[in-house]
């Protein structure tokens, strides 16, 4: 009963929003809250993403970020923000799907606190570890943390890859622990020190150091290989068969913004997400996947991968925090 009166009164909201208020949107800054520390690929991509909106909305976006917290503090802090417009927030898949089964508080309801914009892109994540573990597969890595108990860690902010290498733990008698991290930034400069070898993080996060040697890609976690490390595995390939990871970044304002900027919003992200020159630099140049839509395709997606998450994490037996 609570939620149809809460969809209710989000309706009633929404129906103020005529044609002319996104007409006169936005007439100040906007601000867009990541919730990854600056230098990570959904920091560096809104920033990327806010140039183009200002050159098409006429007012420039401040980056706000607020990471830590497995991504829930900027999530709040989006959910938390008034429905006016002017607070836009990039969002990984994990806060939307994962949190609310992994965590006792959040601090937000994703279905009553936030509203779709658009998806933006999928991620390709990979297996990374530092050149000087000398490992170039996965029984290469499982034999490096064997001949180093208790020394090395990992990171990364997906559960279906934490449920991984915990699996490779239990099943290969693998050495490692894992350790929270702010943001792709954090996790890369963790590999590069050897304060955190491993990490399994987006592709975009560390293509320099790849390239350069300092980073040894050893399996990709999505389905399909990445074009721009066409020769590195997937994790399948690698000889496991467990849940594939589905990582998006999506575009999200406080639930309330009115519909027609939020319409207005998601058209002209799909819009800068069609031009050719954006998407090459900024999205498939960084090993991405385009995934604009609308907000209604965008939150049925989120409905469904929703529920996949909870059979992840009930499969594997995670307890809450």
């Amino acid at each position: 009963m609570r939620s149809i009166i809460a969809a209710i009164a989000l309706c009633a909201v929404g129906g103020f929003a005529t044609p002319a208020a996104a007409q006169d949107w936005p007439s100040k800054p906007i601000r867009a809250i990541t919730t990854t520390s600056p230098g990570g690929l959904s920091d560096v991509f809104m920033r990327a993403l806010g140039e183009e909106l200002r050159a098409r909305l006429g007012q420039p976006v401040i980056v706000e970020n607020r990471p830590g917290g497995g991504m829930n503090i900027g999530t709040r802090a989006c959910a938390e923000a008034t429905p006016d417009g002017y607070t836009v927030c990039i969002l990984h898949t994990e806060s939307l799907t994962y949190n609310m089964f992994l965590y006792q508080k959040p601090g937000y309801d994703p279905d009553k606190q936030l509203q779709p914009v658009s998806n933006l892109f999928f991620m390709s994540q990979a297996v990374l570890v530092s050149s000087a573990l000398n490992a170039k597969t996965i029984d290469d890595l499982v034999a490096a943390s064997k001949a180093k108990p208790g020394t090395l860690s990992y990171s990364t902010a997906s559960p279906a890859m934490m449920l991984y290498m915990e699996s490779l733990k239990q099943q290969k008698g693998a050495d490692w622990v894992r350790v929270p991290f702010k943001g792709g930034g954090d996790a890369i400069n963790g590999i590069l020190n050897g304060t955190t070898p491993i990490s399994i993080v987006g592709v975009g996060n560390a293509l320099g150091q790849i390239r350069s040697g300092h980073i040894i890609p050893i399996a990709i976690g999505n389905p399909i290989r990445s074009p721009l490390l066409p020769d590195v595995p997937t994790i399948t390939e690698a000889g496991y068969a467990g849940v594939p990871s589905s990582d998006w970044y999506g575009l999200f304002v406080p639930a309330g913004t009115p519909k027609a900027i939020v319409d207005k919003l998601s058209a002209t992200v799909k819009a800068i997400e069609a031009d050719k020159a954006f998407a090459e630099k900024n999205i498939i140049g960084r090993g991405l996947v385009p995934a604009a839509n609308t907000p209604d395709a965008f939150a049925a997606d989120i409905l469904k991968q929703r529920a996949q998450a909870q059979q992840v994490i009930k499969a594997a037996n995670l307890p809450m925090r």
